[in-house]
């Protein structure tokens, strides 16, 4: 099952990042994972959050309205030299391409999580699954 990414478009203006962080801790929204991608003028801010629905809905009632949902996946990674590459190698042998990645905070059974986007969610999650990599689900909100 995948994993709900928050993003949001956030001007590139000093304290923006700081007011989503006090907005969504306010509400008692813990982030465990985030990734910012800047740009000339905004930075694309990406997130998962321990309670997604709820924190679409602070984001959309505090204005911001280009707020949305994208299907990410929540990989159990080992922690080790060449321990990506576990993960890489099935997908890139699928014909499945990874738009991005990036960490998750917290830890799973001393290994390493990684949050992916790519092209083919669906493929990508069974791809991984047949090659005995650990695909997290709704779990990942409660580590």
């Amino acid at each position: 099952m995948p994993v709900l990414q928050i993003s949001v478009q956030l001007e590139q203006k000093p304290g923006q990042l700081s007011k989503i962080s006090d907005l969504l801790g306010k509400e008692g929204i813990n982030l465990g994972a985030i990734a910012i991608a800047d740009a000339i003028d905004s930075a694309a801010i990406r997130f998962i959050a321990d309670d997604p629905q709820k924190a679409m809905q602070v984001l959309k009632n505090a204005g911001y309205a280009d707020a949305s949902f994208l299907d990410v996946i929540a990989v159990e990674t080992p922690d080790h030299p060449g321990g990506l590459n576990a993960v890489l190698k099935p997908l890139a042998q699928a014909g499945i391409n990874v738009l991005y990645l990036y960490p998750y905070l917290r830890r799973i059974h001393d290994n390493a999580v990684l949050i992916f986007r790519v092209d083919d969610t669906e493929k990508a999650e069974k791809v991984l699954k047949e090659n005995w990599i650990h695909v997290l689900g709704d779990q990942v909100y409660s580590l």
